[in-house]
């Protein structure tokens, strides 16, 4: 009688509904250079599928355009907006793109599947005066922790990086002078970022303090961070991050649901635009591959001199109807 390696009882087995979804996975990681976020992303995605399609008794890649539709009809039913449900239909067409680029499947059946109607909405940006409140408040937090605080939104509000690219910062990433940042965003790509002076000041602060920060030993990934923390991946996590800044907007007097790390990203490019910064510039310091996603903030400007106007402009409350 023939018997299997030892290690086989120990090795997890592979769950046939979600095999190719695993493969898909690797394939963005090794091939593309997707980051854990974005992978975590379609996984999410790809998961929720698969336990739709499987409830069926249905593969996921064995799913045909009606399969899909009702998916798509179950998410709508579940209150789910637009948007998020077509970024649920993005990954399941670009999931079946890979089964097709395989040689797993002939067809494409999220091509016959309309993708739901998403009402074009402009960012969410705070005003300066909002800005400035939630620094003063972090400023009032006192101890390392406001340090810190203080540190993340000037950074913040001075580069406009996104929340991954801020709080996984390397200490390497700042240059021997303190005056600019070496950030790796989406892709792997490297950019250049220059830091305002309250930015250097802050963070000339807060590394005063940074040490306190690291967990016990000093060792491991954390050491490498400039927001080190105790997380797995051994820097200030941004869940975190977002659940300060919302207590820091309670304590500046702002609704805390408008105040996000995104948020932020936002009213740097809004107000840097406002202020007079060219486009490509913009473009190069929020790392946006194209300019085309740079220039929704001209749409966000447009919008703000539009309420400028009518509120302001002595004549905007006036029915030229009323004078004939």
């Amino acid at each position: 009688m023939s018997r299997a390696p030892a290690d086989s009882a120990a090795r997890p087995r592979r769950d046939p509904a979600r095999r190719w979804i695993e493969s898909y996975l690797e394939m963005l990681m090794v091939e593309r250079n997707a980051s854990a976020n974005t992978i975590e992303s379609y996984e999410r995605d790809l998961v929720g599928f698969a336990d739709f399609a499987t409830a069926r008794r249905k593969l996921p890649e064995d799913a045909d355009t009606r399969l899909i539709k009702g998916y798509m009809k179950e998410l709508s039913s579940r209150g789910m907006s637009p948007r998020t449900a077509a970024r649920h239909l993005s990954s399941i067409r670009m999931f079946f793109r890979f089964l097709f680029a395989d040689g797993v499947r002939t067809d494409n059946p999220v091509d016959a599947v309309d993708s739901p109607v998403i009402g074009k909405s402009l960012p969410k940006y705070l005003s300066e005066e909002d800005v400035e409140a939630l620094l003063v408040a972090a400023e009032n937090f006192g101890g390392r922790e406001g340090l810190r605080l203080v540190a993340l939104l000037e950074i913040l509000y001075a580069t406009g990086l996104r929340v991954t690219e801020l709080v996984g910062l390397p200490l390497s990433a700042v240059t021997g002078d303190g005056r600019m940042l070496i950030v790796r965003g989406k892709g792997g790509k490297e950019r250049m970022v220059p830091l305002s002076e309250p930015a250097m000041d802050a963070m000339e602060a807060y590394r005063d303090i940074r040490e306190g920060f690291l967990p016990k030993g000093r060792t491991g990934p954390a050491s490498n961070f400039l927001f080190p923390s105790r997380s797995k991946d051994g820097y200030l996590t941004r869940a975190r991050f977002g659940q300060l800044m919302k207590e820091l907007a309670a304590l500046a007097g702002i609704d805390p649901r408008r105040v996000s790390p995104h948020v932020l990203r936002h009213s740097f490019a809004s107000h840097m635009l406002a202020h007079g910064a060219d486009l490509r510039s913009l473009q190069q310091m929020l790392g946006h591959s194209d300019v085309s996603t740079t220039q929704i903030y001209t749409h966000v400007l447009d919008e703000r001199l539009k309420s400028l106007v009518e509120s302001a402009h002595p004549l905007a409350s006036i029915n030229p109807l009323e004078n004939t």
